[in-house]
């Protein structure tokens, strides 16, 4: 029940990272200044699990892919989601108490 609602939750994490590149491209090309992007929220979903999408976006809708802050920190923050997630599952976070003992 607990792979489900991690898998839920990256998945959720994932496609709001996705989103919220692609309103920022949309923002951008409608020359809209009063939706300035901040590259906070970006970086506090990639934190949290959408590190990836968010990457994958940049590449996928063509966009600011020249900002070197974004192109070193997103895959840093992918290894680290990717350490985090193995560390929890081989130490067994997600396993009921019961079964370890």
């Amino acid at each position: 029940m607990l792979y489900i609602l991690l898998a839920v939750y990256l998945l959720a994490v994932n496609v709001y990272s996705f989103m919220l590149v692609k309103a920022q491209k949309r923002a951008a090309t409608e020359r809209n200044a009063a939706s300035r992007f901040r590259y906070g929220k970006l970086f506090l979903a990639g934190f949290l699990g959408g590190a990836l999408a968010a990457y994958a976006a940049l590449f996928l809708l063509k966009f600011k892919t020249d900002n070197l802050l974004l192109m070193l920190l997103l895959p840093l923050l992918i290894a680290l989601n990717v350490c985090l997630l193995v560390l929890l599952l081989r130490n067994g976070f997600f396993l009921p108490q019961t079964l370890i003992n």
